[in-house]
């Protein structure tokens, strides 16, 4: 039993990354109809800057200060932001009228360029990472909680609540839900349609960003092509809560990450990453629309 809540905390730590990563890829998806398959390279651009403040300006010290961890964070957020609104303005704005393949297309272009482009910065070998301080993990009843697991779990909790009070509980979030819905309808009451989605990806963006800095300080190793399995298997998370659907985002990240460590944690390790795309061909299957995604009929 031990061992089961054991699994239950690492899994809720790593789905609440994975939630926040879904979550940039639901608001965008629920704005624009794109999915954006660059996603998971903005938050290894987080996870890079991050290690690259962190070498630069932070201590090097066994035990890095929690300011230190905040400013690495907050530039990680404000440089991903940047990136977010650049990606939207200059790869997918001017194909909004387009055929909805061109876009996709775009992101997957958009994607390449951003591996290669950081292989090109940064260089293709991994790079040790530990900008959050080191502590001792808690024990309660047995249960070993990490450090890093429990600012996860925190951060995480903060970070959604805080966007479940932007989209429904402010102008701007009432401006995406309207967007979402109609853009068409939205636009002739007054709404700015390029503003709207520019905000949508620059939210996603931050939200990736700290992702990227939790997921490595969970995993101390960055690499350029660092964010193609967690940004697929966010995706994967999206899907199953019901792409478009913020609250689902957020269970399926959750759900998601919780089947990995149960699987690798009593089976194999191995098993791991084809449990997510397991779940993706079961969802599809079953419930296209998602656990909390509803379906819409389409005229053909």
């Amino acid at each position: 039993m031990i061992e089961l809540f054991q699994h239950i905390v690492d899994g809720v730590s790593l789905g609440a990354i994975y939630a926040l990563i879904a979550l940039g890829y639901t608001m965008v998806y629920g704005v624009l109809k794109l999915i954006n398959f660059a996603h998971g390279d903005v938050f290894m651009l987080g996870a890079m800057i991050g290690w690259y403040a962190s070498a630069r300006w932070t201590s090097e010290s066994a035990s890095p200060s929690i300011f230190g961890s905040i400013w690495v964070t907050v530039l990680a957020m404000v440089f991903c932001g940047v990136i977010g609104f650049v990606i939207e303005r200059l790869a997918y704005r001017p194909l909004r009228a387009a055929p909805k393949i061109n876009s996709l297309i775009t992101a997957i272009g958009v994607s390449f360029f951003l591996e290669y482009g950081g292989q090109y910065l940064f260089g293709p070998n991994p790079r040790a990472f530990g900008v959050l301080p080191h502590r001792p993990p808690l024990s309660l009843a047995g249960i070993s909680i990490g450090y890093v697991d429990l600012v996860t779990i925190l951060t995480s909790i903060v970070l959604m609540i805080v966007l479940q009070r932007i989209v429904f509980h402010t102008r701007m979030g009432i401006a995406m839900r309207a967007v979402s819905w109609n853009p068409s309808v939205a636009a002739l009451m007054g709404v700015n349609i390029d503003l709207v989605i520019s905000f949508t990806f620059v939210l996603g963006s931050v939200l990736a960003a700290v992702a990227g800095v939790l997921y490595a300080s969970k995993y101390p190793s960055v690499h350029p092509l660092m964010g193609l399995m967690p940004g697929l298997k966010a995706f994967v998370a999206a899907v199953l809560g019901g792409i478009g659907n913020v609250p689902g985002a957020m269970l399926g990240g959750l759900l998601l990450g919780l089947a990995e460590q149960l699987v690798s944690g009593y089976t194999s390790s191995s098993w791991r990453d084809a449990v997510a795309f397991g779940i993706l061909i079961l969802i599809l299957l079953i419930k296209p629309s998602g656990l909390l995604g509803r379906g819409e009929a389409e005229k053909v």
